[in-house]
């Protein structure tokens, strides 16, 4: 079709491939795959067969293959498909393991198909993320915390219970974001720093201070943004002074934060001067 789009996204950062399908109506035969894939529909109606197991699939639903697991599927509605994943290599999938549970042994997801799934909208924000070419740090947040859930919730493997949190580590933590805003921050920065795994980092962090380690950055790097706009500032130039890789990416986050877009705050000082 004209309007077909097919798309593969190679991510250096996490070392995974993200897929995308749109205004497709191509029917997949029975095949297996040598690595996890996680992906949702955004629109169309599929019938699926995995593992002998008959499925209807809508948009909301969150698809698990395990590796080696055999499935098929076609368009049952007349329409096309539009759909995304995420494909994670066992090796890849080990690592993640070692961080949450101290070792490598992978997980076996028990449901293939997942319902109107809450967690569509974390894979939707990691595959726009990757899609984006967006900062490590976001993303691999996005990509751990989505694992973990869904191996804690959905696989075979029983975690261990967290380790005991630590104050003076978090505060740490904070002061090096504090101190570090304006450069390019990775988790892999802040798990040297603590010398916890990054999965332990992240339970620890967000549980202390009520707001994610990337969350936390962002909201430094705004807040400095206002005082330097309040001084009339032009917001293409206090993008590089507060970290941001580029004017769109402030404007997201500070809008999604004031309310106001940068020029919108800086206007309100301008026009108090001038009174």
């Amino acid at each position: 079709m004209l309007n077909e789009i097919r798309k593969i996204y190679l991510d250096a950062d996490l070392d995974i491939e993200a897929y995308q399908f749109k205004g497709i109506m191509q029917k997949f035969p029975a095949h297996f795959h040598e690595y996890y894939v996680i992906g949702f529909i955004e629109e169309g109606q599929r019938y699926l067969v995995c593992k002998g197991k008959e499925y209807v699939i809508n948009p909301g639903d969150l698809l698990l293959f395990n590796p080696y697991d055999t499935h098929s599927c076609e368009q049952i509605d007349g329409k096309t498909l539009d759909y995304r994943c995420i494909n994670v290599k066992p090796e890849i999938m080990k690592k993640v393991m070692l961080g949450i549970n101290g070792n490598e042994i992978l997980p076996c997801f028990k449901q293939n198909v997942l319902y109107d799934s809450e967690l569509v909208s974390n894979l939707r924000e990691l595959h726009l993320k990757i899609s984006q070419e967006e900062s490590e740090f976001k993303k691999e947040e996005l990509f751990l915390y989505l694992l973990e859930e869904l191996i804690q919730l959905y696989s075979d493997l029983t975690f261990l219970p967290p380790a005991s949190e630590t104050s003076d580590e978090i505060k740490k933590v904070c002061k090096f974001l504090e101190e570090n805003y304006k450069k390019t921050i990775t988790l892999n920065d802040l798990s040297e720093l603590t010398g916890w795994s990054k999965y332990h980092l992240l339970r620890s962090f967000t549980k202390q201070k009520g707001i994610s380690p990337y969350c936390y950055l962002e909201t430094i790097r705004v807040n400095h943004a206002k005082k330097l706009l309040e001084q009339g500032i032009e917001p293409i130039e206090v993008t590089f002074l507060t970290g941001f890789c580029d004017q769109s990416h402030l404007t997201k986050f500070f809008k999604r934060l004031v309310g106001l877009t940068p020029k919108q705050y800086m206007r309100i000082f301008e026009n108090e001067g001038e009174k």
